[in-house]
């Protein structure tokens, strides 16, 4: 089912104004034209071009080497593909942590060469300075706490985070300081739902789980996982709603051996 052209763009208001409404947000991964068009045109709230593209797209094991130019080289994609739906982008590692000044300039050079909407920056307390410093020059973000696959080699594993209460007393905190900063919204992922839930009943600010249970204002999935393009990445909190792989490599197949046999192209499909 297409969308009415006429639906007004989602915007970090609009989110807001669901949060109040008790309306659930809907977010995916996007990183290309053809995938951002597709999910704008089913009404997807938000298109997150996630630096999953690391993974998902340059098969690298972990979101770190993914570089600024590569970031927004998908974001233009993303947004030549959305019309309706708040595209924010992830400012890859190395970009915005070692200080605001330096954050604000990967932020403007985003903004400035996509004509993306809004960014995420993952942590909490450590990065505040820099999420006030892209705010206060007008550039709407997005915070991301829990499970932040940035700092990956210092957790040394992807299981659950904040199921210690210090920990889970430390993102509380941070959660309301992102809020404090300027933060439109923040991500949780990969914590226990109940903690969640205290987060987002704390919040002004939406709030958009991965893994957090069902008490978040909205929920992002990576596009691969949920449409089934990576097989290997079934995590419990993963509802995989088609298995492309299965049906991509049965036409290959079958395209394979059409060329083979010589039954591709017939006459119909020559000039």
């Amino acid at each position: 089912m297409s969308v009415n052209k006429e639906v007004k763009k989602i915007t970090t208001n609009t989110l807001q104004k669901m949060k109040v409404a008790g309306e659930k947000i809907s977010m995916l991964t996007a990183y290309d034209f053809s995938f951002a068009r597709l999910f704008d045109n089913a009404g997807i709230d938000v298109l997150l071009v996630g630096d999953s593209a690391s993974n998902v797209m340059a098969g690298h094991e972990t979101t770190l080497p993914i570089t600024l130019d590569q970031m927004i080289y998908h974001a233009q994609s993303v947004i030549r593909g959305s019309h309706r739906a708040l595209v924010v982008v992830d400012l890859p590692f190395g970009s915005y942590q070692s200080n605001s000044e330096i954050a604000l300039a990967s932020a403007v050079r985003i903004m400035k060469e996509t004509g993306a909407h809004a960014l995420k920056l993952e942590g909490g307390e450590e990065i505040a300075d820099g999420v006030k410093k892209i705010v206060s020059a007008g550039i709407p973000v997005m915070g991301h706490l829990g499970l932040t696959p940035q700092s990956i080699y210092k957790f040394g594993t992807y299981n659950v985070r904040a199921k210690e209460e210090a920990e889970a007393e430390k993102l509380k905190k941070d959660a309301l300081l992102l809020q404090e900063a300027g933060c439109f919204g923040v991500v949780l992922e990969k914590i226990p739902a109940a903690l969640a839930k205290e987060v987002s009943e704390s919040l002004s600010i939406p709030t958009i789980g991965i893994g957090a249970g069902p008490y978040c204002d909205g929920q992002v999935l990576v596009m691969h996982d949920m449409l089934g393009i990576n097989t290997e990445f079934k995590p419990r909190f993963l509802r995989q709603y088609l298995n492309l792989a299965e049906n991509i490599n049965t036409a290959v197949q079958q395209y394979i051996h059409d060329v083979k046999s010589k039954d591709f192209p017939s006459d119909k499909e020559s000039y």
